[in-house]
């Protein structure tokens, strides 16, 4: 049986840090329904391409299904109030104010259910002198200081490649939703859940605050891709393309030692300028020239092979292609395929925790009010004559596959 099998979810979630939330708990067995506005949607169906099916939005919904409500007029505000007393979370990471105006804050949602939980994600959080903030992964990544800590020595602040804002963020609540979840069991009361991005992005920066800045006693410089001493770093490798490196980290003399052995370089061992922790530091330039020597005649696979299984930690740097078609990834079986509408079978990145007792099979991407009808005619009885005329008013919209 899956781990959240019963748990239900209203989803008033949109782009990322909310809907990477609610489908990390799909995938653990919620019954998670997404609450969308009949025209258009989560904003996140048409970012990057047309439709209302893209891609990115395909990576953060699937094992959810739509209920496309028009809450701007009364009778579908009125649906979605009468569909809260049937789950157990709210949640919604709209911009500031729009639930205000909507009229769908938490007091008003607990009148209906006490014990619901009320899940909010703001780029900074309900209070403070930025409450009013609009926030997006990079706003939230600025603000919590991962751009100062990205790019080379010499250059200016980097964006940071994943979108761990938005994603983090979202994982974060998943834990405060199941958090909240156990603590109503032993005391029967929902709760009001806030978290800011910014200050989840924070919790990623720890370790980079912990080595250099001294209790925030001063800012931490840019190291680029030198995070250590030499011989850890980036190396290039064949066929030399924008993605062709290799990065291999040291931190014990055993790992040295072996790395020496693995590059059948042995001399390095016993060269006086390399032989201690301190000479390899002080002579980094020219042990790194040694070692891209070796790695520029292999490809970054070869070196990853060679390195790793002689007990140095080392891997490629796989590009976003790479990683769908990883050997390793496929052999867990962590690549998952599902159908899409328009594109046939398609490849997406799985679900990271593995539970031996707690089963769930991927499903795609919903796509707009696909399940408006089979949710309002399970959760409040409605007719057919009765759907019928909320779809021909706009107050609910469904769109069927195929």
């Amino acid at each position: 049986m899956p781990a959240l099998d019963g748990l239900r979810i209203l989803d008033m979630t949109q782009y990322e840090a909310g809907t990477s939330c609610t489908q990390m708990l799909g995938w653990l067995g919620a019954d998670v329904v997404k609450i969308e506005a009949p025209r258009h949607g989560d904003p996140g169906r048409t970012l990057v391409v047309g439709g209302d099916y893209a891609p990115y939005f395909c990576n953060w919904n699937t094992n959810k299904r739509s209920l496309a409500l028009d809450l701007a007029k009364p009778e579908g505000r009125e649906l979605l109030l009468r569909l809260v007393p049937r789950f157990d979370i709210f949640i919604e990471n709209y911009g500031p104010g729009v639930v205000e105006r909507l009229d769908l804050e938490y007091e008003t949602l607990k009148a209906l259910h006490p014990g619901l939980i009320y899940a909010q994600i703001k780029g900074f959080g309900s209070s403070g002198p930025y409450a009013d903030f609009k926030s997006y992964d990079m706003i939230a990544q600025a603000a919590a200081g991962a751009f100062s800590v990205t790019g080379d020595f010499d250059g200016p602040p980097m964006l940071p490649g994943p979108t761990t804002a938005d994603s983090g963020t979202g994982v974060q609540m998943a834990v405060a939703l199941l958090a909240a979840v156990v603590q109503r069991h032993r005391t029967g009361r929902g709760q009001h859940i806030e978290i800011s991005m910014q200050e989840a992005m924070t919790y990623y920066m720890r370790t980079r605050t912990a080595f250099a800045s001294d209790f925030g006693a001063q800012a931490v410089p840019r190291i680029g891709n030198a995070m250590g001493a030499a011989p850890t770093g980036l190396y290039a490798c064949k066929p030399f393309g924008p993605n062709d490196h290799a990065y291999l980290i040291t931190v014990t003399n055993r790992h040295w030692d072996h790395l020496c052995m693995a590059m059948e370089r042995l001399d390095l061992l016993v060269d006086p300028r390399f032989e201690a922790p301190e000479g390899r530091v002080e002579n980094g330039e020219a042990l790194r020239e040694e070692i891209g020597a070796w790695t520029a005649e292999r490809t970054k696979y070869e070196v990853m092979e060679t390195l790793a299984k002689a007990g140095v930690p080392c891997s490629a740097i796989l590009d976003t292609k790479d990683l769908h078609e990883d050997p390793h990834l496929l052999a867990r079986g962590f690549i998952e395929k599902v159908e899409h509408p328009e594109r046939g079978e398609v490849r997406l990145l799985g679900c990271a925790p593995r539970m031996s007792e707690s089963p769930v099979e991927m499903q795609r991407a919903p796509l707009l009010g696909e399940h408006s009808e089979e949710v309002l005619r399970a959760e409040l009885d409605l007719q057919a004559d009765q759907l019928a005329a909320l779809r021909a008013s706009g107050v609910v919209g469904q769109r069927e596959p195929g």
